[in-house]
């Protein structure tokens, strides 16, 4: 597995990787101070995607292996336009929650440039195969390392050991797209009004199955104001 330098959980240098790829500056990533009713109502609106930094403990790798094994028994079934990839690339964790809560939103019309060219390529692939168009395609790539290694992180939170994933709503349904996973994961019905509170109740779950771990960081896409 080839290996890219971890994205920082950093809006400024996520607004730019945005900017590079040619998501248009109608659209922003802004950090989600709290997951309380009073500092999400804080959170512009409208809201198309949360994007979730956690550490990989021994905790969440369990719970992983566990729901997968369970998925793999019973597969639900999906909307034909979800777009969802698997990430074959080491620390490109960033940029395939990205790619999921850019890809997954018509709201955002993208201009010509690196993320246009992929998911044209990539609507028609498996997931598995669209993981490996990532990995060959150069332009992202460079993107991704230029954006990465700007300036060094100061933020424990981020690095090898901590892992990107996104919620998005789609057709109703809330779900979790990470690349490490076999599945996109259903966590229940939603609506575009109700999507933000919803989804930070899944990030609560998160956070509450590793209790004694602080180091989490929400994002937010939402309209630039």
């Amino acid at each position: 597995m080839s290996a890219w330098i971890p994205l920082q959980s950093n809006p400024d240098i996520q607004n730019a990787y945005l900017r590079k790829l040619g998501v248009p500056e109608n659209w922003n990533i802004v950090d989600v101070l709290g997951l309380d009713e009073e500092l999400l109502a804080m959170v512009p609106q409208p809201v198309l995607a949360l994007i979730l930094l956690f550490p990989c403990s021994d905790k969440y790798e369990k719970h992983r292996l566990a729901e997968d094994e369970k998925l793999k028994e019973n597969i639900p079934n999906y909307p034909n336009d979800l777009f969802y990839m698997k990430q074959t690339i080491h620390n490109a964790c960033g940029t395939c929650a990205l790619i999921h809560a850019i890809s997954n939103n018509k709201e955002i019309v993208l201009e010509d440039g690196i993320l246009k060219k992929y998911l044209d390529a990539a609507r028609d692939l498996t997931a598995e195969e669209r993981g490996k168009l990532l990995e060959g395609d150069t332009s992202f790539m460079e993107t991704h390392q230029t954006l990465a290694s700007e300036e060094p992180s100061e933020n424990p939170s981020d690095g090898e050991n901590h892992h990107f994933i996104a919620l998005i709503e789609k057709d109703g349904e809330l779900y979790e797209l990470d690349g490490r996973k076999s599945f996109p994961i259903k966590h229940g019905p939603t609506t575009k009004e109700n999507f933000l509170n919803d989804a930070a109740r899944v990030c609560k779950e998160f956070m509450a199955r590793d209790p004694d771990e602080l180091r989490f960081t929400v994002s937010a896409v939402t309209a630039n104001q």
